[in-house]
C-alpha cells in the first residue's frame, strides 16, 4: 500500500538566495571607503597622543608612541617651554585661546552677513522681474570661475590703503556682502517656493521687504541653516587670505597660528605631537557640526538641485 504525505505535514525548507556577487564587492568597498577616510583622523589623534620624542622610533606602530597628554597641555597653555623640551616639544608657544577667538569671529560675523546678503541678493534674482535679470544672473555667476588668488591682491592693497591690516575689520570686509555660490544655493530654493502667499501678501498691501522678512525667510530656514553651516566651514579653514592681513598676534586666526606653531622649532625639528594636538582641537567644532547638520546638508543640496 502506497501512503501519502499530507502537504500541511510537509516540512517547508527555506529557499536559499544565489549569492550576490556585486553586492558583496559594494559593501567590501565600501568598508574600504570609510577605513581610508578614518584613518587619517586617528592618525591624527594617535600622533597627538604619543611622546614627540618617541614619534621617530615608533614610525610603523599604530598605537601611541609613548602614551601621554602633554601635547594637549601644551596645547592648553597648561605646559611651560622647559617641559615641553623634555617631553620632546619644540618648546615653541601657541596662543590657542586668543586664535580660537579669532576664528570664531572672524567665521560668525561674514557667515551672518554673507548669508543674509546672500539671501536677499537671491530674493531679487528669483522672486523680483526686472529686465535684464538673467543676463546679470549668469554674468554674476560667471565670477565663480576667477580663481580667489586673482582678486586677493587688489583686495590687499586696498586694505592696506585704508589702514585696516591687523584688524578684524580688515579680515571679514571681502567677506562681508556675498557670494556667487551663496547667490545661486538660495535663488534654487526660492524659485522653487509657491506665489500664491506671496501674492496674497502683495493684495493686503505688503511690500517686498515685508514678504521678504516674514514669507520667504521664515519658509526658507533649513536651507539658510545649511547655507550658513558650509559657509561657517569654509571661513574656518581659510588660510590664505588671513595670512595676508593678520600677522599679528590680535589678528592671527586659528589656521594661521597653527602654520606658525609649526615653523618655529627651536630644537630644530616641529612639534608634531602638539601641532596634531592643536589640529585636532581646532577641528572638532566643525566635526561636532558637520556630524549634527550634515543630513540637513545633503537633502539641502539635493533638494535645491532640482527644478
Amino acid at each position: 500500500m502506497t501512503t501519502f504525505t499530507s502537504p500541511k505535514n510537509a516540512v517547508r525548507r527555506p529557499l536559499r538566495r544565489p549569492f550576490n556577487w556585486r553586492r558583496t564587492i559594494a559593501l567590501i568597498l565600501l568598508a574600504v571607503a570609510i577605513a581610508v577616510s578614518i584613518l587619517p583622523f586617528y592618525w591624527v589623534l594617535r600622533t597627538a597622543l604619543s611622546s614627540n620624542g618617541s614619534l621617530a622610533a615608533n614610525s610603523a606602530n599604530l598605537l601611541p608612541a609613548d602614551f601621554n597628554l602633554g601635547a594637549f597641555k601644551r596645547v592648553f597653555g597648561l605646559q611651560s617651554a622647559s617641559e615641553a623640551i623634555a617631553e620632546g616639544g619644540s618648546g615653541a608657544s601657541i596662543n590657542f585661546w586668543q586664535y580660537l577667538w579669532n576664528s570664531l569671529l572672524f567665521s560668525g560675523i561674514t557667515t551672518a552677513c554673507a548669508v543674509f546678503f546672500s539671501s536677499m541678493a537671491a530674493y531679487a534674482f528669483s522672486r523680483l522681474r526686472w529686465k535684464g535679470r538673467d543676463a546679470v544672473f549668469s554674468l554674476f555667476l560667471a565670477t565663480m570661475l576667477v580663481p580667489p588668488i586673482f582678486t586677493a591682491l587688489p583686495n590687499f592693497l586696498l586694505i592696506k590703503n585704508l589702514g585696516l591690516l591687523n584688524s578684524m575689520l580688515g579680515l571679514v570686509l571681502p567677506y562681508l556682502f556675498m557670494t556667487p555660490f551663496a547667490i545661486f544655493f538660495m535663488r534654487q530654493f526660492f524659485l522653487n517656493m509657491s506665489r500664491e502667499v506671496e501674492e496674497a501678501a502683495m493684495l493686503d498691501g505688503a511690500k517686498h521687504w515685508r514678504i521678504f522678512f516674514q514669507i520667504i525667510m521664515p519658509n526658507a530656514a533649513a536651507p539658510i541653516a545649511t547655507l550658513a553651516l558650509l559657509t561657517f566651514m569654509g571661513q574656518w579653514n581659510e588660510y590664505f587670505w588671513p595670512l595676508l592681513v593678520g600677522t599679528s598676534e590680535e589678528s592671527r586666526v586659528l589656521t594661521v597660528g597653527l602654520g606658525v606653531f609649526k615653523s618655529q622649532s627651536p630644537q630644530g625639528a616641529p612639534d608634531w605631537s602638539g601641532l596634531m594636538a592643536a589640529t585636532l582641537v581646532s577641528a572638532t567644532p566643525v566635526l561636532i557640526l558637520f556630524a549634527i547638520f550634515g543630513k540637513r546638508i545633503v537633502n539641502s543640496i539635493g533638494f535645491n538641485g532640482t527644478k
